[in-house]
């Protein structure tokens, strides 16, 4: 008997071979080609390395004689932590709760968010576009109704896939699967099953807890029992506090005047601290972000004086940064902007220290429009500087995606 919700929204969110992925990514010529990361042990292995069976955690010398064309390459540490920050930031902006499982998957918990951001698969679909776009980086999710039958899913959805298990076809997604498909089943759990004939996780619903219990002990046979029915009541859990707010964007490649740009900056400061006022956050440290076109990246921070969440005094930090990086950008180019702040208070005190010198209060003004836009919607109240001349020569303005 299957028990769910009414509609399956958390989400198992993934990145495929992610090591030999960001080694793809970064190198141009290693696109489409078998890559192993890691030459004493095989660290990751790129899809094309795993059609020959290279595996992660194989010895070096047989994954080259497996695949004698790989291309080996040592891993890099920094790059795979700075790729999983830039995903994690995109989660962070996508789902309300996060939690992290390792440095290149977590659930994402979408519930509630039909009206302002569409149906699970529309968000699903979203992110994938958005992590590609901006990191530059395959990810397979999986939708479902229980963490575990969305984690199930998103494998069964790599690489680069999305697959969406609607509430009354978790059975007949699961029970053809082999036993090996289930999270938490090894090799050596895999092998007990097989000796007593059970092959299918339908094989394993249809025989009764007590049998179970007794081939594998009363944790592990209670467990797999109810994952094989799609029992899993563990509710998607944010872990330790977030340490940032931030916020990215994909600018393609053609280039971009200081205006375009400032209009972009303008964007992600009305965004990243919309989100921490929302959550009574405020942070001293703001850092700028940036790729260039070569794929080389480069951040910038500054610390200020006192914890803030106004867009006044966020923004003005990131137009410095930016005009300091205005060289380099004309010279090199720029495919990517993105805006954090980090170093984070409470927000109680930091958010309400700044003083209305000139008569001019920022955080009322943050205020008034944050009720505004909850109220009425994202594109109830934009910025001048976003608004193209069909807009601006318009004496009314529609409401409509957030800039």
């Amino acid at each position: 008997m299957f028990v769910s919700p009414a509609t399956a929204t958390i989400l198992h969110a993934d990145l495929d071979a992610f090591f030999a992925a960001v080694e793809q990514r970064d190198e141009p010529s290693l696109r489409g080609r078998p890559v192993i990361v890691g030459s004493g042990v095989v660290l990751a292995a790129s899809y094309e390395a795993r059609a020959f069976g290279v595996r992660s955690a194989m010895g070096g010398r047989r994954a080259r004689e497996l695949c004698p064309q790989a291309v080996v390459v040592p891993a890099r540490f920094s790059a795979y932590v700075q790729a999983s920050r830039d995903v994690f930031a995109l989660f962070e902006d996508t789902a309300p709760l996060v939690e992290k499982l390792s440095i290149d998957e977590a659930f994402l918990d979408v519930r509630g968010l039909e009206a302002i951001s569409g149906s699970p698969p529309e968000i699903a679909r979203r992110l994938r576009r958005r992590v590609r776009d901006e990191v530059g980086l395959p990810l397979s999710i999986g939708v479902a109704t229980t963490k575990h039958l969305a984690k199930v899913a998103s494998g069964a959805a790599k690489p680069d896939g999305l697959l969406v298990i609607a509430p009354g076809d978790e059975a007949a997604f699961l029970h053809p699967l082999p036993v090996e498909a289930l999270w938490g089943v090894g090799p050596a759990t895999a092998r007990r099953l097989r000796a007593h004939g059970l092959v299918t996780v339908g094989q394993l619903a249809a025989l009764p807890e007590e049998v179970l219990v007794g081939v594998l002990g009363r944790a592990a046979g209670g467990r797999l029992h109810a994952v094989a029915h799609n029992r899993d009541p563990r509710r998607v859990r944010a872990g330790r506090g977030r340490r940032s707010f931030g916020s990215q964007s994909a600018l393609g490649r053609g280039g971009r005047s200081p205006e375009a740009l400032d209009a972009v900056a303008v964007a992600l400061v009305d965004r990243v601290t919309r989100r921490m006022r929302a959550k009574g956050r405020a942070g001293r440290t703001v850092v700028l972000r940036l790729r260039f076109a070569d794929f080389s990246r480069a951040s910038r921070s500054r610390s200020l004086p006192r914890p803030t969440a106004t867009t006044t005094s966020v923004l003005a930090t990131v137009r410095a940064l930016l005009a300091a990086e205005r060289g380099t950008i004309d010279r090199r180019g720029i495919t990517l902007l993105g805006v954090t702040v980090t170093n984070l208070d409470s927000g109680e005190a930091g958010a309400q220290l700044e003083l209305a010198l000139d008569g001019h209060d920022p955080v009322a003004l943050d205020t008034a429009v944050d009720r505004i836009r909850d109220r009425y919607g994202t594109g109830a109240i934009r910025r001048a500087g976003l608004l193209d001349a069909g807009e601006l020569a318009s004496p009314w303005l529609q409401p409509g995606e957030d800039a």
